[in-house]
């Protein structure tokens, strides 16, 4: 009997522990609305045409099935929900933009089992007034994390695709 409930305490926290880093830490539109400062204004599609399924694809290094990406804009200012793969699961992240750099990067949910230190402002602090290079890299270095490296990369894969989506729609 005692073996028994030993090995259901140790399931239980396992489980808990697997599960400790997943989360919702805010809302789509809440995050929109925090962005412009402003009730969330309606949302607008972008396209993807040949070149930018070519970047997006390139940028991520693996295919991309979307035909379209939702955003919300107002002037100079964009606001992008994207996602993208961890290590295992999706990372959905709010990108806003303004006059075409980084103003905020925010995780808004969160489904690895681990790596959820990249939902911190110490981390995602860093994406802020980082601009697109012509290479499609950013301006600026983005420190890594020790074991959350996949969800590193992930974040800053979508901060690129933000600001190359960003210019193409605010340049007009």
């Amino acid at each position: 009997m005692k073996l028994n409930s030993f090995l259901l305490v140790l399931l239980a926290l396992t489980l808990s522990f697997n599960s400790h880093a997943k989360g919702v830490y805010q809302q789509s539109e809440d995050f929109i609305s925090q962005a412009f400062n402003a009730p969330a204004p309606k949302s607008k599609v972008f396209w993807l045409d040949d070149e930018a399924q070519e970047v997006i694809e390139q940028i991520l290094a693996h295919k991309f099935k979307k035909m379209r990406l939702r955003y919300w804009q107002q002037e100079s200012e964009t606001v992008w929900i994207l996602e993208e793969i961890g290590k295992e699961s999706l990372i959905t992240v709010g990108i806003h933009i303004k006059n075409q750099q980084i103003a905020q990067t925010k995780v808004l949910v969160y489904r690895e089992s681990r790596g959820d230190e990249v939902r911190h402002d110490f981390f995602t602090d860093q994406f802020k007034s980082a601009k697109l290079k012509d290479d499609l890299q950013l301006d600026q270095h983005i420190d890594g994390i020790t074991g959350a490296t996949l969800s590193v990369r992930a974040l800053t894969k979508l901060s690129r695709i933000a600001l190359w989506l960003d210019n193409h729609v605010t340049k007009g």
